[in-house]
């Protein structure tokens, strides 16, 4: 299935409410198969802005279709190898960007705070591909990182500075729902490079929910109301590939109980691993990211390069 994309910002949106055959939270979808995205496209800024000084910052690209920023703190050496954090954005699974001002400086902060190498994803999205691109580019966008191990990987900062036996997997809200998909099948199947491990998985506000018509009509592939990337299946929780996962739940986030419920199925999974869980109170959906100077925010980033470091 193919669809045509109407931006916010393009002369093209003149229709009328009865030109909208479907109408959902972040786009509408019209009768002549246009899809309108709601929200105006991200203005993308260069690696560098934005970012500490004590950052450094390149992108990659990965793939035909995949891209990624990456993130070196500047104190990095050869001599202490540093864990790497695969960072997957949020957005709907239609907007956003690894690239935007608002993800460069959240994941430039984590680097810096954590000394880790972030690597930030820009996966497809939905219109211009369709659900499961993100999953498929997000798996590249691993298994990419994964490759470095001999130290002969494409890219000269993951071969001379990062520890690939310490790989964190991390994203909010439909990044938050990658993560999963992608540890459910690394658990299942492994990463496939021998020195490779992912460590930990790290969830801000995961976006889950049992029959969302959405998601179900951005994937054209779909296996239902209960499909396992909607609504984690128990098996694919007991198997989630790593020892440590750490999940933010936001107070007063529309998706609180959906992750909520996803914490609890996770506890009885019966998954052997360390399973922590940040609530932040009184806050909505990924504020961490928009309003980087509040200090529950501040608090979300000190968690996490604690998580990270296994400081407890």
């Amino acid at each position: 299935m193919s669809f045509t994309t109407i931006n916010t910002s393009d002369s093209e949106v003149n229709y009328s409410e009865s030109d909208i055959a479907q109408k959902f939270i972040f786009f509408n979808v019209l009768k002549d198969g246009r899809v309108h995205v709601l929200l105006p496209p991200t203005t993308n800024v260069p690696p560098s802005c934005n970012s500490t000084a004590n950052v450094l910052t390149k992108d990659v690209n990965i793939s035909a279709s995949v891209s990624a920023r990456i993130f070196l703190p500047s104190s990095a050496s050869t001599a202490q190898k540093l864990p790497v954090l695969l960072y997957i954005h949020g957005g709907g699974f239609c907007m956003l960007s690894a690239f935007s001002e608002d993800y460069t400086r959240f994941v430039s902060h984590v680097a810096a705070e954590a000394n880790v190498i972030g690597v930030s994803v820009e996966y497809g999205l939905f219109p211009t591909r369709p659900i499961p691109a993100c999953y498929d580019d997000s798996w590249a966008a691993l298994q990419w990182v994964a490759a470095h191990t001999k130290g002969e990987g494409p890219d000269s900062w993951i071969n001379d500075y990062a520890d690939l036996g310490r790989i964190f997997v991390a994203g909010d809200s439909t990044g938050g729902n990658i993560s999963h998909t992608l540890l459910a099948k690394v658990g299942s199947i492994g990463l496939g490079y021998e020195g490779a491990k992912v460590e930990g998985m790290i969830l801000v506000h995961p976006y889950f929910g049992e029959d969302d018509k959405m998601w179900m009509y951005m994937c054209p592939t779909n296996e239902g109301p209960k499909d396992p990337r909607m609504k984690p299946a128990v098996e694919d929780l007991a198997r989630i590939g790593c020892d440590r996962v750490l999940v933010f739940l936001a107070e007063n986030d529309r998706l609180y109980g959906a992750g909520k419920m996803y914490t609890e199925e996770f506890i009885k999974s019966g998954w052997k691993g360390k399973l922590e869980i940040m609530e932040n109170k009184g806050k909505d959906h990924c504020f961490h990211v928009f309003n980087y100077l509040d200090l529950e925010a501040v608090a979300v980033r000190k968690r996490i390069a604690s998580f990270i470091h296994n400081q407890g």
